[in-house]
């Protein structure tokens, strides 16, 4: 499935509810979904600065895709980098970074978050965008 698959899937996901309430129980289900996080890789390293909350996105770089796995202290914040990882997981660098996250807008989770959380949110898309940066600029070094 390519990103525009995802990011439509996650649309389908979101919009099928018409209020907030709704979209906020299905968000935290979503981060219920994800796949539980390597303990050993719960490090300083992996942390994304800028959270309020504590979060954690390890990344994998395999056959020129990149792979990120995710985690939260925060129901909330789980449900959100779960959205991100479903999304921006599976995808070469340059689709990543060709990728906006507009569609987090589209459904409505970006404006009913606090500044915080909004904060948090631009964070995790940074480290998800660096992380990319670095493996495209790896795959060039190989080339």
């Amino acid at each position: 499935m390519n990103m525009m698959d995802r990011t439509s899937q996650v649309k389908e996901r979101f919009l099928q509810f018409k209020d907030w309430e709704d979209r906020y129980k299905e968000l935290i289900n979503l981060g219920k979904q994800l796949p539980l996080y390597p303990e050993d890789k719960r490090e300083e390293k992996f942390k994304v600065k800028g959270c309020q909350s504590q979060v954690w996105l390890c990344p994998e770089f395999k056959e020129g895709r990149v792979y990120f796995h995710a985690d939260s202290d925060a129901v909330l914040v789980k449900g959100i980098v779960g959205v991100l990882v479903s999304v921006y997981s599976d995808a070469t660098p340059d689709e990543i970074l060709s990728t906006s996250p507009d569609f987090l807008k589209e459904v409505g989770i970006t404006e009913h978050l606090s500044m915080n959380r909004s904060n948090g949110l631009a964070a995790m898309m940074k480290q998800i965008q660096m992380y990319a940066v670095v493996f495209k600029s790896m795959s060039a070094q190989k080339v």
